[in-house]
């Protein structure tokens, strides 16, 4: 089993603990059952998950995470990099009344799983994907996402 993350950190509005996020990356991959994993996370702010937004997908504004998929092979093999806005995760944090940094960590374990093939594109995928995400939380040691009901997702693939 080879896993390599790389945490790469550039905004300094908020506070990150890039090791935690590092470890929490790791314990994700290996919950999702991925054999092999070369995954770089993108912490940023609003203005530049906008820039890659608009970018990227010509969609202007800022979103909570992109995941690019960088030629892994689906759930044994993932590669790719994964941008968050960790004001955004802040932001819905807040709302939410729970911890920014697991805000954070669901976006990057929901980037992971659209890696690992899953998709939210339809009502029932959403749904997949949401247990997949919360027993995902749940094997890293973390609880699950509160989230309020039919949310759309405001992500992008």
């Amino acid at each position: 089993m080879s896993i390599a993350v790389e945490i790469v950190n550039r905004q300094r509005t908020v506070p990150l603990a890039d090791r935690w996020l590092e470890r929490i990356t790791r314990r994700a991959i290996v919950a999702i059952g991925a054999e092999t994993a070369e995954i770089t996370v993108l912490v940023v702010g609003d203005r530049g998950i906008s820039l890659l937004h608009d970018r990227w997908l010509g969609i202007p504004g800022p979103t909570d995470v992109l995941t690019f998929d960088l030629g892994g092979d689906g759930a044994a093999r993932l590669a790719g990099d994964i941008a968050v806005s960790i004001e955004t995760a802040r932001r819905v944090a807040r709302e939410l009344g729970w911890q920014p940094r697991y805000e954070l960590a669901y976006y990057v374990v929901h980037g992971l799983l659209h890696l690992a093939g899953e998709d939210d594109d339809t009502p029932g995928n959403r749904r997949r994907m949401r247990r997949r995400e919360r027993a995902v939380m749940q094997a890293v040691g973390l609880p699950p996402p509160p989230r309020r009901p039919r949310r759309p997702p405001a992500h992008a693939r």
